[in-house]
């Protein structure tokens, strides 16, 4: 699918292009940053037992998968 939408971009102003794929850069390093910091607090509430947390990361970090 990725693949389509690339070589459709050359069809597009090469500036609006280039915005595009800096918007998808960023948000692609935005939900990775988001994902690792929930995988970190998951480990944590793992280390502490604490099964609430454990289950509420979890959810979250279906959201932002």
């Amino acid at each position: 699918m990725e693949n389509k939408a690339l070589s459709g971009m050359d069809r597009v102003d090469p500036n609006l292009r280039d915005e595009m794929l800096a918007e998808l850069f960023l948000d692609q390093m935005m939900n990775d940053f988001k994902r690792s910091k929930i995988l970190e607090k998951i480990d944590y509430s793992l280390k502490n037992k604490d099964k609430e947390a454990f289950l509420r990361l979890t959810e979250k970090l279906k959201s932002v998968s």
